[in-house]
């Protein structure tokens, strides 16, 4: 069983929005970190084959939470039992056992989790792989979120300057099939079919009256999949340029503050930033993959809107929120609490 213990000016309050029930429920131990800040770790592209050497750093790094970008493991079946023991075999790793002794973790999936590579509404078992995710992260039984289609929520953390509110978006569940792309070396290329979606009406619902009605000081939004970097030919946001125009529009239109975005699939890391027209601050996509396994042979490729170098090494995300200053630090990080590449935004 989990124990957190509050020993910090501090109040953690972890609350799912779409149950109006709390999914963690816990308090966490701050009393080695500054209670100025408020850090976020995340990450993706996990395989339980393969050894993972960073969750002792990202424990060292006192994060207030994980979260898991997706890709959690890679089963890529419609075998549950399958499905359900490499999760087990992730939980029984002693580095991630240890670390979620003391980290609360939330987060979404990604295909290889979902269970169909490059998958979306069309997978016939992504009802019994929700229930099996749910498990995996330690949603309760009785929690009425597992009868929500999907794995999106809200998650709020309070602090005494202000509130970091946390959207995991489900960008698997509803997604409608992706339209091939002829060309070689390109897997996708954008719909032009209106109808088509990223999210489905009623996380798109959702996510409006989330927003509409938010107080929050910082919007962290978890995407499985990259928001921004939009001309390589694999899955992204981008394959359907209206559904990233509507996210766009809700930020502008409900004039969200400090809105950012947290993304992974791509064996790579990199940071991606867009100056969207009446924001007044840059969106910023973080992209961070992998933790086991990364495109060792990246030579490059276009993104009109990459901040730094692409970073093809195993790492973790790291963010730190300075809720006095609105100074937000957004670090790549690798074994050895070594940081690749780092990038510093100052917000309102």
């Amino acid at each position: 069983m989990k124990k957190y213990i509050l020993l910090s000016a501090i109040t953690i309050a972890l609350l799912a929005c779409t149950s109006q029930q709390s999914l963690t429920n816990q308090k966490i131990d701050t009393q080695d970190k500054s209670p100025a800040e408020i850090v976020l770790a995340f990450g993706s592209c996990n395989r339980t084959d393969l050894p993972n050497n960073l969750w002792d750093d990202i424990l060292q790094d006192q994060p207030d939470v994980w979260i898991w970008g997706g890709d959690v493991i890679y089963a890529d079946t419609e075998n549950m039992n399958k499905m359900q023991q490499m999760y087990q075999d992730q939980l029984a790793d002693p580095g991630y056992a240890n670390m979620i002794k003391n980290i609360p973790v939330i987060g979404t999936w990604d295909d290889h989790d979902y269970g169909l590579n490059d998958g979306g509404e069309e997978y016939p078992k992504r009802v019994e792989a929700q229930q099996l995710f749910h498990d995996f992260i330690g949603i309760d039984k009785s929690d009425a979120y597992r009868q929500i289609p999907g794995v999106y929520t809200a998650y709020d953390i309070a602090h005494p300057k202000g509130k970091v509110s946390i959207y995991v978006l489900d960008t698997r569940y509803f997604r409608s099939k992706l339209t091939p792309d002829p060309a070689p070396n390109r897997r996708y290329q954008p719909s032009t079919n209106k109808s088509d979606t990223m999210l489905g009406a009623a996380q798109w619902k959702w996510l409006e009256q989330e927003l509409k009605n938010s107080n929050a000081t910082f919007h962290v939004f978890i995407s499985s999949i990259q928001f921004l970097s939009g001309e390589h030919g694999f899955e992204r946001w981008a394959t359907m340029p209206h559904e990233m125009e509507r996210l766009e529009q809700l930020l502008t239109k409900y004039q969200i503050p400090n809105a950012m975005i947290l993304s992974g699939d791509r064996h790579i890391s990199e940071f991606s930033q867009k100056n969207l027209p009446d924001l007044g601050y840059p969106l910023i996509d973080f992209t961070s993959s992998g933790l086991t396994h990364v495109y060792q042979s990246f030579s490059g490729e276009p993104n009109r809107y990459r901040t730094g170098e692409v970073v093809n090494k195993l790492s973790y995300g790291l963010v730190r929120i300075h809720m006095e200053t609105k100074k937000v630090q957004f670090l790549m990080r690798g074994n050895q609490q070594q940081t690749y590449q780092q990038l510093e935004i100052q917000y309102q």
